[in-house]
């Protein structure tokens, strides 16, 4: 244990905290140590810490007093309540310009009355996101700060030296934007995430259930595509996944004992709710945190399939062939995620005044997070020649691979269809696709509809946008038009 000045101090030594202050350490970092079960904090020092630069702090008092002017103090604590307590027990004891941040999964506008609350008190804050899991905090995390611009030149040399770095040396760190931006990026990189996880699940089904085939040849598919375009992360841990066998000794794959009821954290309905709030369409997130809600309901589930009744999974075709069309079908699918977060981003950047920089955030995905992938150069290039790209469907590269894999993904959602093999996001992303593209969709008809009933009015397509009209339906119906039109 060092007597001179921390660097920094963290609150909060449980399995993400512990292992940030040990990569910050290691990087050459001081690090004054504090959580609110102080006997964590011995036994962190005195364990995995021991002989390394860490301060013991065992109250809020003693962690502030350790720190080197203007104090930086990061709270990796549970997202809601405990964030705000813990500000409460660390605040009185600051100065003007002291930097606290948060760590962990806060809902944005959480960290927006946060940054605003501090800003108040002549404090600066910092809501950051940090994605890796455990590994990714030891290793280095994709890193996604925003709130209060005037702190990122004192936090910026640690977050750089923790980070994950891509080939040519960049740091998966970058400064999002002001109060929510870095909150919010994490927010729309786990929805992202959903809708990722949900397309690998589905395309894992259609080769158990529909081609019958076992865990270890799947593994094989997975491997395969993990040297392509498909290349990353959790393509890699599928994989990985579906090659171990049960530790319990049945000998069977473990992926074939877990109970199939997902569990979530709430950031996969955050971004859903994001998109109602800004009238932006993710569809195929959403889809994906209903796919595991349904899952949660397994006692229901498994009374239905008994009443129920549909078609029995059942194969015919060339099997090397559909893999290839899974492939193609996975791929196209997974762009469609992609191109409705950045939608959401854009949206988001629009209303908050972020001025989000899209290709900068693809870089900071490029490595150390959950959703890294080989493609993602791709839209850091796409965004780089095009930084007002209206969707990612639009680049030339993305467009391309669309259009050519549209008959593999057309037929791949017939065939598990056929099947009865539910497909909601590979289904809605191939949704979401074909009405981008159409220039004509039927909601004049709704549009009649809302007039029809409650007044709503209309546009005409021979007259100027901005022009709203009133049809008197019926001999009961007024010249009377609502006084408000939504889209």
């Amino acid at each position: 244990m060092s007597e001179s000045k921390a660097d920094i101090g963290l609150v909060g030594l449980a399995v993400m905290g512990e292992n940030l202050v040990l990569n910050m350490e290691s990087k050459g970092f001081t690090v004054a140590c504090f959580n609110r079960t102080v006997e964590k904090v011995d036994a962190f020092v005195n364990g995995r810490g021991k002989g390394k630069k860490f301060i013991a702090c065992h109250s809020v008092q003693e962690l502030v007093a350790s720190l080197k002017p203007p104090r930086r103090i990061m709270m990796m604590v549970k997202a809601g309540k405990a964030v705000d307590e813990t500000m409460e027990s660390i605040i009185p004891f600051l100065s003007p310009g002291d930097i606290l941040i948060d760590g962990g999964n806060s809902h944005y506008p959480d960290t927006i009355r946060r940054t605003k609350s501090m800003t108040a008190k002549g404090m600066r804050f910092i809501g950051t996101g940090v994605s890796g899991g455990e590994e990714g905090a030891l290793k280095g995390p994709a890193i996604m700060p925003g709130g209060d611009a005037s702190a990122w030149p004192f936090v910026k040399d640690i977050f750089q030296a923790i980070a994950a770095k891509v080939d040519d040396g960049s740091p998966c760190c970058a400064w999002m934007g002001s109060d929510g931006a870095g909150h919010f990026v994490k927010m729309v990189h786990n929805g992202i995430e959903y809708g990722d996880m949900q397309l690998i699940c589905e395309a894992y089904d259609i080769m158990s259930r529909g081609l019958g085939m076992a865990a270890p040849e799947i593994q094989k598919v997975f491997a395969e595509w993990s040297k392509g375009e498909l290349s990353s992360y959790l393509i890699d841990i599928t994989a990985d996944i579906l090659g171990k066998t049960d530790d319990l000794g049945t000998g069977q794959p473990v992926v074939d004992l877990i109970l199939d009821t997902a569990g979530q954290k709430g950031t996969g309905k955050w971004t859903s709710q994001a998109g109602l709030d800004l009238g932006i369409g993710i569809p195929q997130i959403a889809e994906a945190v209903f796919a595991r809600c349904l899952s949660a309901i397994k006692d229901e589930r498994v009374a239905a399939s008994k009443k129920l009744r549909g078609p029995k999974p059942k194969f015919s075709g060339d099997k090397a062939a559909f893999l290839l069309q899974l492939q193609a079908a996975v791929y196209a699918a997974k762009i469609c995620s992609y191109a409705q977060g950045y939608q959401l981003l854009r949206a988001a950047s629009d209303e908050f005044k972020w001025n989000l920089n899209y290709g900068e955030i693809a870089l900071v995905w490029r490595n150390g997070c959950i959703i890294r992938a080989q493609f993602l150069g791709k839209i850091k290039e796409a965004f780089d020649k095009k930084p007002k790209l209206a969707n990612l469907l639009l680049d030339p590269y993305f467009k391309k691979v669309a259009g050519k894999s549209q008959r593999a993904w057309r037929n791949v959602l017939k065939k598990a269809i056929g099947m009865g093999i539910p497909v909601p996001a590979m289904g809605t992303a191939l949704n979401y696709y074909d009405s981008y593209r159409s220039e004509r969709l039927p909601a004049n008809l709704l549009q009649a509809q809302r007039d029809y009933f409650g007044a709503h009015t209309y546009e005409r397509l021979d007259k100027p946008r901005g022009q709203f009209f009133h049809y008197i339906w019926t001999e009961s119906g007024g010249k009377t038009a609502a006084s408000t039109y939504t889209v």
